[in-house]
């Protein structure tokens, strides 16, 4: 009994330390400078911090350019993803294992290690500036080839095999059979992709250089060179502001997101 409530008031306290931060933001995005640091219950509330936050950089802008870098990523990973993985998991050729072998070597590489050759690549291309340009280093994942492979390995054969005699073709295998016994696995893969990109920011910040091309990560920066010091709330409420889609999506289908990845684990 003393082990299960040492490890309930353990999840308590990694719960508290994990709220805390968003807690604050709250907090200051709501109240005045002045009134941020001093917790007093009755401080007036307000919300022209996100007005004022709202009205300095076009975030509309940058809401727009975050949502279609992040959907076209996706998009492509999914995709490039799914045929690579299932030719992985179901086709017999030369080098297979070497080739799956330097995939998930690519596991081993941090992203930022590569922003010189990355960027020398997009600026060949053309493409500095561009939302394209933001995305595309992340299009073939290693952990979406690696990790659909894997559920696709666990498919059995026979199924396959039916939707053969059936007349069906390798795609529509792949579409009918294999991707929708993958769905949990897809939702949960989707979720670390999108909370990824969608909070990426030192690629972002260095392919974009202009305000109808910046994401909402790059975007926040207006407000750490300010000239008249750093009004906290201000920057809470920004913070509030390009973060709420992901904690909106969250509440609303928490259910859905514990239960993809738990039925998504590595098999």
């Amino acid at each position: 009994m003393s082990g299960s409530r040492l490890v309930t008031a353990a999840m308590w306290l990694l719960a508290a330390m994990w709220i805390a931060p968003l807690l604050f933001a709250l907090w200051a995005a709501t109240h005045s400078f002045a009134d941020a640091t001093h917790f007093s219950p009755l401080a007036p509330l307000t919300l022209e911090n996100f007005v004022r936050a709202w009205n300095a950089a076009p975030f509309a802008r940058y809401f727009l350019n975050t949502f279609l870098m992040v959907s076209m990523t996706l998009a492509a990973q999914l995709v490039i993803g799914s045929l690579a993985a299932y030719g992985f998991a179901r086709y017999r050729f030369p080098g297979r294992n070497l080739l799956f072998s330097l995939i998930l070597i690519q596991l081993l590489v941090m992203p930022n290690m590569l922003i010189v050759e990355n960027y020398h690549t997009v600026a060949q291309l053309g493409l500095i500036n561009h939302l394209l340009a933001v995305g595309l280093p992340y299009f073939a994942s290693a952990f979406g080839i690696f990790l659909l492979r894997q559920t696709f390995m666990s498919v059995p054969k026979e199924l396959e095999e039916a939707a053969r005699i059936e007349g069906a073709g390798a795609l529509a295998v792949l579409w009918r059979v294999y991707l929708p016994l993958a769905r949990p696995v897809l939702v949960a893969y989707a979720l670390v992709s999108v909370s990824y990109h969608w909070n990426d920011f030192l690629w972002p910040l260095v392919v974009t250089n202009t305000p109808g091309s910046r994401v909402l990560t790059v975007g926040l920066q207006v407000f750490s060179t300010s000239d008249q010091g750093v009004d906290w709330s201000v920057i809470s409420a920004a913070a509030l502001m390009t973060s709420a889609p992901l904690l909106l999506a969250f509440l609303i289908f928490q259910r859905q997101f514990v239960q993809s990845f738990m039925r998504a684990g590595i098999r």
